[in-house]
Formats: C-alpha cells, structure tokens, sequence
C-alpha cells in the first residue's frame, strides 16, 4: 500500500497552498498537481521499482494474493489521495464542482500510472483487480459527495511493524518505511462511519464507529501458505476532519492525517479467537 508516500507528497503541497483569486485558482492548483505527482513518482521510484529489472508491459492475476490485503490498500489509497485532491483544489480556489472531479479522480490517475509501472517491472505486472480496486475506491469519496455533499464514511489505514517482515526483509520491508508500504501482515483497512451524518446525537460530531480488515501469517502473496489468516476489527474512531481549531494550518494538517485510523480499544475476531486491545494502531 503506497497511500503513505501519496499523502507526505500531498502534505508537502497543500500546506504551502494559498486561496487564489478567481482568474488564477485553476492554474495555480493544476501547477501544484504537477509538481506533487512528478514528486511523487521519483519518491516511488526510489522506493519500490529503482532496484528491480524492467520488461515489456505484461498483465498478471494476483486477485487471490495476500488475502485481498492490497485489493483493499488500493480502494484505500484511491479514496484518500481523491478527498485530499479535491481539498487541495479547493484550497487553491477552484470552484466546488470543479473541485470534486478534478480532485477526486486524482487517485484513479495516480494509481493507474502506477499500474502502468507495474506492468513494466519485471517482478510484477499490470493487474484488472488492482484497476478495479482503485475506481472503485475513488467512486466511493465521488458517490458520497454526490450523495451527502459529506463523507459519512471513511477509508482509513493502521500499521503496527509485525513479526513477519524480519524474515522476509527483501519481500515485506527492511525499514518502518518500508514496511508501512510492503508489509501487510501489519496494516489494518477500515471503514470509519460518522455515527451523527447518519443520525443527530448528543454524541460530538468527530465521533466515529469503525470496522477493519487485516490479515496475518503472511511470509509472501501466497494464500495457501499455512498460517495465513484474516483478521476482523471493530472499534471507535476520531473523525479529525471534523475537528476545528482557529488555526488554518492546523485544520490542514488535521484533515491530512484523517487517513490514520487513530489508536483507540479495538476488538480483533480472528482464527475463531475474539481480542480486546487497550490500545489499538495495527495489526
């Protein structure tokens, strides 16, 4: 799952955005689109493909690998970087609508680019599943704001360094970095529900319900290996973006870290085994 090195590129621009005035908000926001997908594509160059041989473009099916984990990164992935493509147009001045196809389709490009890559590098390859999975995830942010001009539902992500990745440093990470990105066995997929979008409490606004997928015992994509096994969470969850303080930069940074699912108790149902943890950040 690569959203990681998609929002500290995104952090990077939109902290520095400023609102433009009418004639100049498009381009100035398109100018910071180019610039933070060029950074972009040279950070995961240097981390995922710089030390791999390239090949003729190829297709491959890898739907039943790593029990659908990265399936789920790449809806995960594609939703966030849209709702945080949309925001960063907004706060270039771009108009809502606008800013809603603009931005929210900025995911399915970005990931469609990087399927692209895939298809060139020789130790992996252009998949339809991971295609699928990232329209679906930009579909998801779109159809909520089409819906509810809200999103009452987020897709977020957990990661807690596992057990497995100092066995297979080469396939799984051999640094947090790394990890975050490759090693699935320690990131958790959630999908956050605003409980008062849904229905007005006394509960605050920025209280969430949540439920995750993870997965565990995973030495390689292999499904058949033994020891693999899926992994369901329920727990409570912070809505950051629903947060406001009276600072701008603050509000920002907030809503850019909304894609963390914040450490909080959490039940975990796996391998037939119900767990209660005090504190819960991943796998």
């Amino acid at each position: 799952m690569r959203s990681l090195v998609v929002c500290i590129c995104l952090l990077s621009q939109i902290s520095f955005a400023q609102k433009a005035d009418s004639t100049r908000s498009f381009h100035i926001a398109l100018g910071t689109e180019i610039v933070l997908y060029s950074t972009t594509m040279y950070a995961l160059n240097d981390l995922w493909y710089k030390d791999y041989p390239k090949s003729s473009f190829h297709w491959i099916n890898d739907n039943s690998n790593w029990l659908q984990m990265d399936k789920v990164g790449h809806a995960t992935t594609a939703y966030q970087v849209g709702m945080l493509g949309k925001d960063l147009m907004e706060w270039g001045g771009v108009s809502e609508k606008k800013a809603l196809w603009y931005g929210g389709l900025y995911g399915a490009f970005f990931l469609t680019t990087i399927e692209t890559l895939d298809g060139f590098s020789e130790e992996w390859g252009a998949s339809w599943g991971d295609l699928i999975a990232n329209t679906s995830g930009t579909f998801v942010f779109i159809g909520q704001e089409l819906l509810w001009k809200e999103q009452r539902i987020q897709m977020k992500y957990s990661f807690k360094t596992s057990e497995y990745a100092k066995y297979r440093p080469d396939l799984l990470g051999s640094n947090f970095l790394q990890q975050s990105l490759k090693d699935y066995n320690g990131q958790v997929y959630w999908l956050s529900f605003n409980i008062n979008a849904f229905k007005k409490t006394s509960l605050p606004d920025w209280l969430n319900v949540a439920i995750g997928y993870g997965a565990g015992g995973m030495y390689n994509g292999n499904p058949d290996e033994e020891g693999t096994h899926r992994e369901f969470y329920a727990s409570l969850d912070i809505n950051l973006r629903n947060i406001k303080t009276d600072k701008k930069f603050l509000d920002k940074i907030l809503k850019i870290l909304s894609f963390i699912k914040v450490p909080i108790p959490a039940f975990k149902l796996s391998q037939n085994k119900l767990t209660f943890y005090p504190l819960h950040y991943g796998q």
